[in-house]
């Protein structure tokens, strides 16, 4: 029984978002970033200026990104946002030889076979942009309004575990952001504790 227990502290402790300084403060402006997507393209957080903002922390080997994706609950989510005008930006931060890093191909074939809809992919695998963010796990979620404050930053809903039937009825706290925000009222739950996966940086 002690065994089990330990077991399940140290899986507990890996999946959980370590306490700590927050690199990026709601209410305060976005990290300014410059990564490259997987179409060769530079992206910079400048050039969505005037627009809503979705920043997603990807690992496709990750059982909390599983559910999300093999519930058709991000898809989802990309394409209505999207669809009104919202940038919406897959970050990859998986350093080369970890879970989940990808090259280019691999994840432009990977996320057209999911079906996704982001507005693009960035590989971010020296964790550049990962650390100006402070993401610690895959999904990590954070919403920058049309200022580039950002509005939101945490977890993609209510629900910490990686069951699919946990994606029904749960509270998603990015449409909850997006939907407030848009709607010109504060956000009401502007901070959250993100769960799954701890983020696979360069060591």
């Amino acid at each position: 029984m002690r065994t089990r227990l330990v077991a399940a502290a140290v899986a507990l402790a890996a999946t959980a978002a370590p306490v700590g300084a927050i690199a990026a403060p709601v209410g305060a402006p976005a990290p300014a970033f410059k990564g490259t997507d997987t179409k060769g393209v530079t992206r910079s957080l400048s050039d969505f200026a005037g627009k809503w903002v979705v920043l997603e922390w990807h690992n496709s080997g990750c059982p909390y990104v599983r559910k999300h994706y093999g519930g058709h609950n991000m898809q989802a989510l990309q394409r209505e946002w999207t669809s009104r005008g919202v940038v919406w930006l897959t970050v990859i931060s998986s350093a080369a030889g970890q879970q989940g890093h990808m090259e280019p191909a691999q994840a432009d074939a990977y996320f057209a076979d999911q079906k996704a809809s982001q507005t693009a992919v960035l590989l971010d695998p020296s964790g550049e942009i990962g650390r100006l963010y402070d993401a610690k796990t895959t999904p990590h979620m954070f919403v920058i309004n049309p200022d580039g404050v950002l509005v939101y930053n945490g977890a993609i809903d209510d629900r910490p575990t990686t069951d699919l039937a946990d994606l029904s009825g749960a509270t998603n706290y990015v449409s909850a952001a997006l939907a407030e925000g848009m709607a010109g009222k504060a956000v009401t739950v502007a901070t959250s504790r993100p769960y799954g996966c701890g983020v696979k940086y360069a060591r």
